[in-house]
């Protein structure tokens, strides 16, 4: 089946194309520090299978000798459901939680995933930077970059440092995680005027532990810059968006609640400046919050994860 066609119609420009989408979803599993895992899984991969993505990002996907692969439990439970999803691509790095915690279990990995209808040509996975004077979090979660490329499309997935109180840490990682994107993309890619531009921008979607007026957000999105460095991507909510708030990770959510998390906005499809590539490339037309139905639908029912997914649709032209 692979990416939809769908009818656009321009408004201002007066014409009415057919144009080829790209449906992504990034969505944190919590697969190894929240509880209910194999309640959760089935929903995942279900309600994962229904919205019929072309690739998806993944972030706390665990693996160790004595635990499957998370990444890979997701993609075989969206088959069971039918889902198109065929292909895998997985960066872990260690963890070393507190001695028992989850067992003995010493080659234990964290990290993000990305899944495709498309083989994943390749895979890399960056670590990224702190600051000084850490919290005990560092040992809990990883801090990565993982970019996978499929079909021609540059995608990362992403999980930050995740206390509150690590801004300083996340604005560094953003720095990063900006450094690595334009090295990947090579400098073809920053000249809007450059006939060799690659059609399609890159895609950044992750678990962000950040919310919208943060610093590490807003430079981001081109509206501040940081250590003097300015980049922009497109926040596929702000853009396209249903004008609520898209919370993610709240404290009406069953794992959230045991977490006490307040309502945020911490989950993200970015994607690349689209100003003038070929085809209208990157534009992004849609984005909704998905992956998060209770079941059964009540107060002891299991949510998917204690984040819900985003999901993005994306012009993507067809000679990119």
């Amino acid at each position: 089946m692979g990416a939809t066609f769908i009818w656009l119609n321009h408004g201002e420009l007066d014409h009415t194309a057919q144009v080829r989408t790209l449906r992504i979803v990034t969505l944190n599993v919590g697969s190894l520090l929240d509880a209910g895992w194999d309640e959760r899984l089935p929903l995942i991969g279900q309600q994962l299978a229904a919205l019929d993505p072309d690739v998806v990002c993944l972030q706390e996907v665990a693996q160790s000798s004595s635990r499957p692969n998370a990444a890979q439990q997701v993609l075989d439970g969206q088959h069971q459901h039918g889902g198109s999803l065929e292909h895998i691509g997985y960066g872990g790095l260690p963890i070393s939680p507190p001695p028992g915690m989850f067992g003995d279990e010493p080659d234990l990995l964290m990290g993000s995933a990305v899944l495709s209808r498309w083989p994943v040509e390749i895979i890399e996975t960056h670590g990224l930077p702190f600051a000084p004077n850490t919290n005990t979090s560092r040992q809990m979660f990883t801090h990565e970059l993982v970019h996978a490329q499929t079909a021609g499309l540059d995608l990362f997935s992403t999980h930050l440092s995740a206390a509150p109180t690590d801004g300083r840490h996340r604005r560094l990682q953003v720095q990063a995680i900006d450094q690595i994107i334009r090295a990947a993309r090579g400098p073809e890619d920053l000249d809007p005027w450059q006939p060799t531009r690659p059609a399609m921008p890159a895609i950044l979607c992750g678990d962000f532990n950040a919310e919208p007026d943060s610093e590490e957000i807003r430079f981001l999105c081109g509206l501040t810059p940081l250590d003097g460095r300015d980049t922009f991507y497109q926040d596929a909510w702000r853009v396209a968006g249903d004008g609520s708030a898209g919370y993610t990770n709240h404290w009406t959510n069953r794992l959230g609640s045991d977490l006490n998390i307040h309502r945020k906005r911490i989950d993200y499809v970015f994607v690349g400046d689209p100003f003038v590539r070929r085809g209208k490339g990157g534009r992004v037309l849609n984005a909704q919050i998905v992956i998060d139905e209770v079941v059964p639908d009540d107060a002891d029912g299991w949510p998917p994860s204690d984040h819900a997914g985003v999901l993005a649709e994306i012009v993507w032209p067809e000679d990119s």
